[in-house]
């Protein structure tokens, strides 16, 4: 097995990001189905306790740690600096920050009567927007491609003052959450930046996870309520899940620990996830099991769920070489924003057009389920002939 300076791809690695990015667009659609019962279905705040679809977010936010080493060392290798790769660090959260931003006002607080257009056409022109900059061009005219990003900077300008928010519709765009796209970003800067000071040392990692949930305890100690760290406790709980992955990427394949056997590898990741769901467990005495408050028993119990999970699929799909099934998966693993983003276009569309598109009885019990599944293999099937005709989008 090549080490991340040197493999262009990690076939595992692409089939966990496929299969989550696959499952996540699966229980957005679920989401939207009645009579389902709590397990398919998030946890409320108040309660103390996990379903499967708790685990998704957490599941990308764990991959996109497993990827940052091979990032990083691939822009190093390329002659990169540490200033640059800092840079693309700050303009990649930038872009899921401005995403998470547009696609929460889309979803809510808007006054579309005060608005020149419909929120739905507001959202496509969104969209189209973020592919014209996002996009990865392959002509090597570069006047053409700095006016399609241009045009796309300056679309979403005019979006950000066309939006009217608000009762009497004198408010603009607020940040009522980041949403899913920026919460991934604050999580992926900080990990990002606390490996580049790291080194890929094991010891420190675990300690800027520690750190992480430290931050959160001191959130939620008393006399701390309204405090910078009772604030910020849920992106240090999120960087923690990214820091995790990243974790187990460096035991299977950094370069102080990349010449490990394979029986190596395998007994420190299983005694690396035996000691999240250890800790997970000693602090689930203090603080509930809850994504909706981001705590740390749910992001350790998650993350010990994922390192199961990928020694799983590392040993079937690059130890065992059995990768021909995966194929199907491809599409989301090697272009995810786009696959990520594809449902959301499909319901804008339909909303705009104003015909019921999907019927009622679609949306309820194992129907719905049906549909949700259906729905999510139509999605990568569009994302593989978008992909198949070069649109590919890149933070």
């Amino acid at each position: 097995m090549s080490s991340p300076t040197t493999a262009a791809r990690i076939r595992s690695i692409d089939v966990l990001r496929g299969l989550t990015i696959l499952v996540m667009v699966f229980v957005n659609e679920l989401a939207g189905v009645s009579g389902m019962p709590q397990w398919a279905k998030h946890m409320p705040g108040s309660a103390d306790g996990m379903s499967f679809v708790d685990v998704v977010f957490p599941a990308f936010l764990f991959i996109v740690g497993m990827s940052i080493p091979f990032a990083i060392k691939n822009r190093l290798s390329k002659g990169d600096t540490m200033g640059k790769v800092v840079w693309h660090i700050v303009f990649r959260t930038l872009g899921l920050l401005v995403l998470g931003l547009f696609m929460v006002n889309a979803e809510g607080g808007y006054n579309e009567e005060k608005m020149l257009i419909p929120i739905p056409a507001w959202s496509l022109l969104f969209y189209l927007f973020v592919i014209l900059i996002w996009k990865v061009y392959y002509s090597e005219n570069k006047v053409y491609v700095y006016t399609m990003k241009g045009i796309g900077v300056a679309g979403l300008i005019a979006l950000y003052f066309l939006y009217k928010g608000g009762e009497n519709g004198d408010e603009g765009m607020k940040i009522h959450w980041w949403g899913i796209l920026g919460l991934i970003g604050w999580a992926y800067f900080f990990a990002a930046i606390i490996y580049l000071l790291t080194k890929d040392k094991l010891i420190w990692m675990f300690t800027a996870i520690a750190a992480c949930i430290v931050f959160y305890v001191l959130g939620k100690t008393p006399g701390l309520e309204g405090s910078f760290f009772s604030a910020h406790s849920g992106h240090a709980i999120h960087t923690s899940l990214v820091l995790c992955g990243l974790t187990l990427s460096t035991i299977f394949f950094g370069k102080r620990y990349g010449k490990w056997s394979f029986r190596a590898k395998y007994e420190r990741a299983l005694a690396y996830g035996l000691a999240l769901a250890v800790a997970a467990f000693i602090l689930h005495y203090f603080y509930p099991i809850s994504k909706i408050g981001a705590t740390p028993p749910w992001a350790l119990y998650c993350s010990a769920i994922c390192t199961v999970l990928y020694m799983i699929i590392y040993l079937i799909v690059d130890i065992k070489q059995q990768y021909k099934w995966t194929g199907f998966l491809q599409p989301a693993a090697s272009n995810p924003l786009l696959t990520y983003i594809i449902p959301f276009i499909i319901g804008s569309a339909i909303w705009l057009s104003g015909v019921e598109v999907i019927p009622a009885a679609w949306k309820v019990g194992a129907a719905g389920v049906v549909w949700s599944i259906a729905f999510s293999f139509l999605v990568l099937g569009i994302s593989y002939l978008l992909t198949k005709w070069k649109l590919r989008l890149q933070l």
